[in-house]
């Protein structure tokens, strides 16, 4: 029993003695400047894939509601000016906004005021052309920003994996410089080496998904844009075309 109790402070002796293991701050301050440099890299594309993430989410959100509601008020109205006047509060709106080009310039070509009859056949090219600019417009204006993000995806795990080759060339510098192959001697660098990739991962992941979600939110609006572009040209060849 005493022999029992012996071994069990001796443990706990050995325990107390023992060194404290680095935590990631102090490894990523002890590591290399070239690992430094990467991490600083990697950590900069993350904090900007980020604001962007929260960014164009409020952005699209704002988007869907507003052209949801738009779309509402417009199939809800019997006259186009009635919805133009009223154009001002769906400004975050991409379907709002091609319904003002249409409509600016459908009053262009009707002589300063949308009337029946006001638009020949041959006007129609230049509404089509109107709507998909405005189109165009809209939609370069979600898309903006989301390039970074493919950037970040594609490239931050290169970066991290840079990082790591470094740290695992150092490491073998060691070796041929001391002539020993201790985890003392190696784990350092190769611990810094892992970091780099852990973060080049870190930046990547969140980027590729939000990447993929707002372009597939941004296709679904554009599909919106360009339905109603076909709707309201129906509605303009069936009111206002001249006879």
């Amino acid at each position: 029993m005493n022999q029992a109790i012996q071994v069990f402070l001796a443990t706990m002796a050995q325990a107390d003695i023992a060194p404290e293991e680095p935590g990631i701050l102090e490894l990523i301050l002890d590591a290399d400047i070239i690992v430094q440099m990467v991490l600083l890299v990697l950590v900069g594309m993350s904090v900007a894939c980020w604001v962007i993430i929260l960014n164009k989410w409020k952005m699209v959100r704002a988007a869907e509601q507003s052209s949801a509601v738009f779309l509402e008020k417009f199939w809800a109205s019997r006259r186009l000016d009635q919805v133009y006047d009223q154009i001002d509060r769906y400004k975050g709106a991409p379907v709002a906004m091609v319904f003002k080009a249409g409509y600016v310039e459908l009053a262009k070509l009707s002589g300063g005021e949308a009337k029946d009859g006001g638009v020949a056949p041959s006007g129609e090219d230049n509404l089509v052309r109107a709507l998909r600019r405005a189109r165009t417009v809209e939609r370069t204006a979600l898309a903006r920003s989301t390039t970074f993000l493919a950037t970040t995806g594609s490239t931050a795990p290169f970066i991290g994996l840079f990082g790591t080759v470094w740290g695992i060339l150092r490491a073998f510098q060691k070796i041929g410089a001391t002539g020993q192959a201790t985890v003392a001697t190696v784990g350092p660098d190769i611990a810094h080496a892992l970091i780099a990739t852990a973060v080049g991962l870190a930046a990547a992941i969140p980027a590729v998904i939000a990447y993929n979600f707002f372009r597939s939110r941004v296709g679904v609006l554009s599909t919106e844009m360009d339905n109603f572009s076909d709707d309201f040209l129906n509605i303009v060849k069936r009111h206002f075309r001249t006879r």
